[in-house]
């Protein structure tokens, strides 16, 4: 997600978090919408789905298609690759600062000249943050190039079905009769964001309600950031992960399992959370609007029609209902490297973890798994392998320094 004090989740195998703050108060008075033309009312795209998140197709100023994120968290359109913004003069654009965990120092630029299209639908002057470079490597963790992020004013301008089921995306004119197919669990639009009331359990004991933030940007099944004024309560069980990277470093905490997880009248068990360091995030952005997020790995679980306008969605469960919820059994984050997007290097090693006992480390270059070279696997796939299943072994070649180097990790169920 993208808020406004912001933070946009990815993640492989647990959340990569990343920071963004945008000045919505500049944007006021621009609103726009995205428009259908006139002989049209509805459209159907197909999109990617990696790691749980959406990538979707969007022209910029009438060039590409360009691959950007769908994410309910984003307020203004942001950029990560401004090449593709023809006549580009930093000089003469507004700057924004970027805040959060840990980018206090960035800067983004505010355009109100970029223009966008989805499909058919087109939208003039969409309020647009514009970094000057993709800070955040958001194409190295997702495997991809990706060029920006878009949420809100998309959402706000339709009734959008997002069936996850067969990776396709429909859109409605506001004015369209639709047929939900699913039942309907109000939600709160606030501060361009939609928020849902469910209820946890942790530990098989107390039932407790959260407010959290559908979040089509972010990988992992939850996150619960926040209970009263402190600390979300951690399950028992629980392991020390790094839960996500800002500029400033890792962001530590715990992984576990919520014991139930409600949302309209749908219950899931055995539910893999994050649990961020409350100290370190509660002093970087606002908590005081939800317990956590909702992310991916639980919406996937359903065909969702949000309907901003009338403030509610509608979930179908599909075939991915009954998955389990795996966590990673080898306990690191792989991503391809920024530039050539060939090398496939290890960004994080979680303390006590498989992976740091067979002594894999930071920067370690993956040449192949299992004697299979490594640019047969999308990041997708590692991503499942990581999660394949307690006792299996696995063997990787490593390029570290001047040296090759085997090593076999086993894989274990921590939580």
């Amino acid at each position: 997600m993208l808020t406004k004090y912001a933070i946009v989740t990815f993640s492989v195998c647990r959340k990569v978090m990343i920071c963004l703050a945008c000045c919505l108060a500049f944007f006021k008075g621009y609103g726009q919408e995205f428009v259908f033309p006139e002989n049209k009312s509805k459209q159907s795209i197909p999109f990617k789905c990696i790691k749980n998140l959406i990538i979707i197709p969007l022209m910029v100023n009438g060039k590409g298609p360009y691959d950007f994120v769908l994410d309910t968290g984003v307020g203004p359109l942001i950029i990560t690759e401004p090449s593709i913004i023809d006549s580009l003069d930093f000089s003469t654009m507004r700057k924004i600062k970027l805040s959060g965990l840990g980018v206090e120092s960035v800067e983004a630029y505010v355009s109100q000249n970029v223009s966008a299209q989805l499909g058919k639908a087109k939208i003039k002057y969409i309020p647009t943050a514009v970094l000057e470079e993709d800070l955040f490597n958001l194409s190295g963790h997702l495997g991809i190039k990706i060029y920006g992020l878009i949420g809100f004013d998309f959402f706000n301008s339709f009734i959008v079905d997002v069936r996850y089921s067969h990776n396709k995306l429909i859109f409605y004119n506001l004015k369209s009769k639709v047929k939900y197919r699913g039942a309907k669990i109000p939600i709160l639009i606030e501060k361009q964001k939609p928020y849902i009331e469910t209820q946890v359990v942790v530990d098989d004991t107390v039932k407790v309600k959260a407010r959290l933030l559908i979040d089509t940007g972010a990988s992992h099944a939850l996150s619960m950031e926040m209970l009263g004024s402190g600390a979300f309560p951690t399950p028992s069980k629980k392991v020390k992960a790094n839960l996500g990277m800002s500029l400033s470093g890792e962001i530590k905490g715990y992984v576990g399992r919520i014991s139930k997880f409600y949302i309209g009248n749908y219950t899931f068990d055995q539910v893999v959370a994050g649990f961020p360091d409350f100290e370190y995030i509660s002093k970087r952005i606002d908590l005081s609007k939800r317990n956590g997020n909702l992310g991916g790995e639980i919406l996937r679980k359903f065909d969702i029609q949000f309907n901003y306008q009338q403030g509610f969605i509608s979930l179908k469960p599909n075939s991915n209902r009954k998955k389990p919820f795996q966590h990673d059994m080898v306990g690191m984050v792989v991503y391809l490297e920024q530039n050539e997007f060939k090398r496939v290097l290890i960004g994080e090693v979680d303390e006590g973890s498989p992976a740091e006992k067979a002594g894999f480390m930071l920067h370690d270059e993956i040449i192949s798994i299992d004697f299979k070279p490594i640019e047969f696997y999308t990041l997708n796939d590692i991503n499942e392998l990581f999660k394949s299943g307690p006792g299996r072994r696995l063997l990787f070649e490593i390029y570290r320094g001047d040296r090759i180097l085997f090593k076999f990790v086993q894989l274990e169920k921590r939580i």
